[in-house]
């Protein structure tokens, strides 16, 4: 497989999963909350959300260039479910380890962090295609993975376990939120209650 072919595609990809992602970050609330959008977007501000949107687009994006570049299956394949779990796991556990010390979450920083971790998300997958020994004896636990990963995928916006992964932080509330909820009505009943 040509490197240089894959390498363009990869670089391509870091601008598709971004431009992506941040269409998928309102389409919820530009489309009213269309199904599709419940789907594939972002339905409230929790760190589960933001990981989903960027997710997808890499895994779709990686459908696109084995169908371009025609690389080895089995080996491709793995080299992308690694970067893809390289990216929602990075997501999540660097919001946990900057959030403490700065008192809660930095647009900038999450923002920067979130192009970061889609670049290495990236260069890990190039990197494991072709400079790692036989990835693809991983190809049963990476199918495995990728079926784990879209089960999470398609039931957690809509069935979210409570956990704080998954929690608004704006409203306190998990899942899809009502576009007519008032946010500071709910503010409000939550510090009467203390």
């Amino acid at each position: 497989m040509d490197r240089v072919r894959l390498k363009k595609y990869e670089i391509a990809g870091v601008f598709v999963v971004i431009a992506t992602a941040v269409v998928l970050h309102f389409a919820y609330e530009l489309t009213e909350g269309a199904m599709w959008s419940i789907i594939f977007g972002s339905v409230n501000e929790s760190v589960w959300e933001h990981i989903k949107i960027f997710t997808m687009p890499y895994f779709v994006w990686g459908i696109i260039e084995f169908c371009i570049c025609r690389p080895h299956f089995r080996r491709f394949f793995v080299c992308k479910i690694a970067g893809l779990y390289f990216l929602g796991t990075a997501m999540a556990v660097f919001f946990y380890v900057y959030t403490p010390f700065t008192g809660g979450s930095v647009f900038a920083v999450d923002i920067l962090s979130s192009v970061l971790w889609t670049v290495l998300a990236f260069v890990i997958s190039y990197k494991l295609y072709f400079y790692s020994n036989s990835p693809e004896i991983w190809f049963s636990s990476a199918l495995f993975m990728l079926i784990l990963f879209m089960a999470m995928y398609f039931s957690f916006s809509a069935c979210p376990p409570q956990a704080d992964l998954f929690r608004d932080p704006v409203t306190g509330k998990y899942g899809i939120i009502p576009p007519y909820m008032d946010v500071g009505a709910f503010a409000l009943s939550a510090v009467v209650m203390r």
